[in-house]
């Protein structure tokens, strides 16, 4: 079926409802990434006694009109289908928003939208609330009762750039190429077209690749300079502090949006729950996804659901972590702990591991090094050099562990540098060596600088939310570097922007081991948690 919205664009709609003739509360997935897809989600909502909605959003797919990633009418359509399914004969009036990915984006914009100033003109307009509503008024018709936003993409800006400023190279040319500027999907676009010139990512300036993307996919990308134009970033996350209702936020260690979602979750006015699992930007969906880290999203999801409506939440937050591959979960740091579950000790403490110490990282070689664009550190290849007489990248190692080590909360790196070359990007990488020396990504992060050449900086390197159990036996290695190529865009050193800069120069680095140390969240006390009765309370 098709669902109207104020213009008179009618958007395609499956709709699965449940047996029985009474009132049930409804779910609504609205996605650019086709709502066929979800058909064995929705009779899964349905068999639980939900009516269950899948939409393609605008210019996507079954849906008519333009295709615009993250405008404003997803706010429009998102309240005016809310509005539609509440005055629905089957709908008891409850809509819960659920979607990962973009999706979890057009849910997150259907529930914040009545919060953010530039936006209720739109959303009055929507959910035709009258010429006097505010967003008080627009609850019961275009405002969900709950959102379940699951490895939420929060924005042009949120998904172009990381928090520290570098580009995004690889993940969003493999994006646009799959979905951009056009109406179906092709995952397999950009892998194609890498086989065909596997120097494409090297193109400059970045804000031109799509010209020579194009000729692959044989087709344009006019909407690929806008990315990188887009907005600033963290509008989602500086409106959730307004909402009142329900949040379950689900990501992954491995996603590259893990610290948007955790943001998401801690800053969420009403009651908030986090699901980290050890999986990436895919879930449990993901071919790589640990057995013993299982958990049964579908049957989690309708149980939050069912206790989100009912009012049975604790106003306070939750979260829970998974310790990697372990099968075991902790509470994730920033959760509220209820009085009776205190320990005596913080459940967390931040372990510093200093450069250039016995006990902590040794340094290998590299204290010098050069960032040199047309030689970059791989963001796909976890070698590294043996000869340190050329030395792309400050090496460094820990001891083997003597016992093994619990990580969970946020992990950075704070480092004191020297670039010779007025802006620098900063590229922190650690990796797990098992005691048959086998490598494993653990963290990364990146930031760029500016300011004069040969100064001394001290500068903290966010490495995001980790959740690892490491056995005995195991050493941690560190790589500090200037690229981390194709991942994020290379930085051209010479001050311009990145993404339309064609000049590039070599940077000459220097690492100072003495003012420098990595930070990790130990935990101190082991207390371990069911993930689902953690969630649900």
């Amino acid at each position: 079926m098709y669902v109207p919205t104020p213009d008179g664009t009618a958007l395609a709609t499956d709709v699965c409802l449940p047996d029985g003739t009474r009132p049930v509360p409804a779910v609504l997935i609205r996605t650019p990434y086709g709502r066929e897809a979800h058909r064995a989600e929705l009779r899964g909502w349905a068999a639980h006694g939900f009516a269950a909605l899948a939409q393609d959003v605008r210019g996507r797919h079954g849906s008519p009109g333009e295709w615009h990633p993250y405008r404003g009418h997803e706010t429009v359509d998102g309240a005016a289908t809310v509005a539609w399914t509440r005055a629905q004969g089957w709908s008891n009036g409850e809509v819960v928003a659920v979607g990962a990915s973009y999706a979890a984006y057009c849910a997150l914009v259907a529930v914040l939208a009545a919060h953010d100033t530039d936006r209720d003109t739109a959303v009055i307009t929507a959910c035709d609330a009258g010429p006097g509503a505010g967003p008080d008024d627009l609850h019961r018709d275009g405002i969900p009762d709950a959102v379940i936003a699951a490895v939420p993409a929060l924005g042009l800006a949120e998904t172009a750039r990381e928090p520290g400023g570098p580009e995004r190279l690889w993940a969003r040319a493999g994006w646009w190429a799959a979905h951009g500027d056009r109406r179906d999907s092709d995952p397999d676009a950009l892998a194609r077209a890498l086989a065909d010139d596997p120097r494409l990512l090297e193109h400059l300036p970045v804000a031109r690749l799509a010209e020579r993307l194009s000729e692959g996919l044989g087709r344009e990308l006019p909407s690929w300079p806008g990315l990188w134009a887009g907005p600033g970033r963290g509008r989602l996350v500086a409106l959730g502090p307004t909402a009142r209702l329900p949040l379950l936020a689900v990501g992954g260690t491995r996603d590259p949006f893990a610290e948007d979602t955790v943001a998401l979750w801690r800053g969420w006015g009403g009651p908030s729950r986090l699901l980290l699992g050890p999986w990436g930007h895919r879930l449990t969906a993901d071919p790589a996804a640990p057995a013993r880290a299982h958990v049964n999203l579908g049957a989690l999801y309708v149980r939050w659901a069912r206790a989100a409506l009912a009012g049975r939440l604790d106003p306070t937050r939750h979260g829970v972590v998974a310790l990697g591959d372990s099968g075991r979960w902790h509470s994730a740091p920033g959760a509220a702990i209820t009085p009776d579950a205190t320990p005596p000790d913080p459940p967390e403490t931040e372990c510093r591991w200093p450069f250039g110490s016995p006990t902590g990282l040794r340094l290998l070689h590299g204290a010098e090094f050069s960032a040199d664009p047309d030689r970059p550190v791989r963001s796909d290849d976890l070698t590294v050099p043996v000869d340190g007489d050329r030395a792309d990248r400050c090496l460094l190692l820990s001891p083997p562990l003597p016992r093994p080590l619990d990580l969970a909360g946020a992990a950075v790196a704070r480092i004191n540098v020297t670039a010779d070359t007025p802006s620098a990007d900063w590229a922190v990488r650690l990796t797990v060596l098992d005691p048959s020396g086998r490598a494993g990504p653990l963290a990364f992060g990146i930031v760029r600088r500016t300011g004069p050449p040969g100064e001394a900086a001290d500068i903290t390197v966010p490495l995001g939310t980790l959740g690892r159990r490491l056995p005995a036996g195991t050493r941690l290695r560190a790589e500090i570097a200037g690229h981390h190529f194709p991942a994020h865009a290379r930085n051209p050193h010479t001050g311009e922007d990145p993404v339309t800069a064609t000049r590039l120069a070599p940077s000459r680095r220097t690492v100072n081991p003495r003012g420098s140390a990595l930070h990790l969240p130990v935990v101190a006390r082991r207390r371990y948690v069911e993930p689902a009765p953690e969630i649900c309370r």
